[in-house]
């Protein structure tokens, strides 16, 4: 069994675009002790056994996912042979969320395969084949907090542990990443990397109070129910800031303590009754 965590981008600047066309972003990723639950076993058969369950199952395409991608690359570059697996996938993270459940799915199987069947693949080799399932996958590869530039293919690491509360609301919406950017207008200028130096939580939070996600003006123009969600949660004791994850629909809060973050839960549940919504942890 495997812990998938899920992904929280605290901040995300999008920049000019790159040469190649892509977006060029600029992201400072956290990881929260939410998590999906993988489990491999080996089957006699020929073909895999893939299944996904658990509160969030619905919406995934069987056929072809991260998983298959990963299983199918690592298959092309001749690195597991003749063996086929059955995998289940427990989603306890929601699709669609800007939570990057199923980039983390990806990471985790590749790093299981990786030492379980001794595949030698070095850091290099295994980014490689992680950007080729998705963006987002080489971030998940390691649970440290670090700084995401470019199309997801520049990576700094932070050695520095986090300590944030978090109240993680879900509001049933499926956003599209590749809609989020096309329809975005807002773009930031590069600020240097160097100037983040933070070594205590105060001044974390006092540096995440001045960033943003400059995709959250799209996201709440095209689903304005997302405004009202943050809006409510910055407005309950305790919250630092609120904003979504990613390109959303995930919004989420920083509290100065769990109890705080667990009054505001209920407080959500009573004001959004369909919405779903987790008090989480920084790993």
């Amino acid at each position: 069994k495997i812990k998938s965590y899920c992904k929280i981008n605290l901040t995300l600047r999008v920049l000019k675009k790159l040469k190649s066309g892509y977006h060029n972003i600029i992201s400072l990723v956290t990881f929260a002790d939410l998590h999906d639950i993988i489990t491999i076993s080996r089957t006699r058969n020929l073909s895999d056994e893939i299944k996904f369950s658990g509160q969030f199952y619905k919406g995934i395409n069987k056929k072809k996912n991260t998983i298959t991608k990963a299983l199918d690359l690592l298959r092309s570059a001749n690195l597991l042979k003749n063996q086929a697996f059955k995998i289940n996938i427990r989603k306890n993270i929601p699709h669609g969320s800007g939570l990057g459940g199923g980039s983390s799915n990806a990471a985790n199987l590749l790093n299981y395969f990786n030492s379980k069947f001794k595949l030698k693949l070095n850091k290099r080799k295994i980014k490689k084949i992680a950007i080729q399932i998705g963006s987002d996958v080489p971030i998940n590869l390691e649970k440290k907090n670090a700084f995401l530039t470019g199309k997801g293919n520049k990576i700094f690491r932070i050695n520095k542990k986090f300590k944030l509360n978090l109240l993680i609301v879900y509001p049933n919406l499926v956003c599209s990443t590749k809609k989020i950017f096309e329809k975005n207008k807002k773009i930031s200028l590069l600020k240097p990397l160097s100037k983040f130096n933070i070594k205590s939580n105060k001044k974390l939070i006092n540096f995440l109070k001045n960033e943003s996600n400059d995709l959250e003006t799209t996201v709440t123009k095209i689903y304005p129910k997302v405004q009202k969600t943050i809006n409510y949660i910055k407005s309950q004791k305790g919250c630092y800031f609120s904003r979504i994850t990613g390109s959303g629909s995930a919004c989420i809060g920083i509290f100065s303590n769990m109890k705080n973050a667990m009054y505001a839960q209920k407080a959500v549940k009573s004001k959004f009754p369909k919405y779903w919504c987790v008090v989480s942890k920084t790993i």
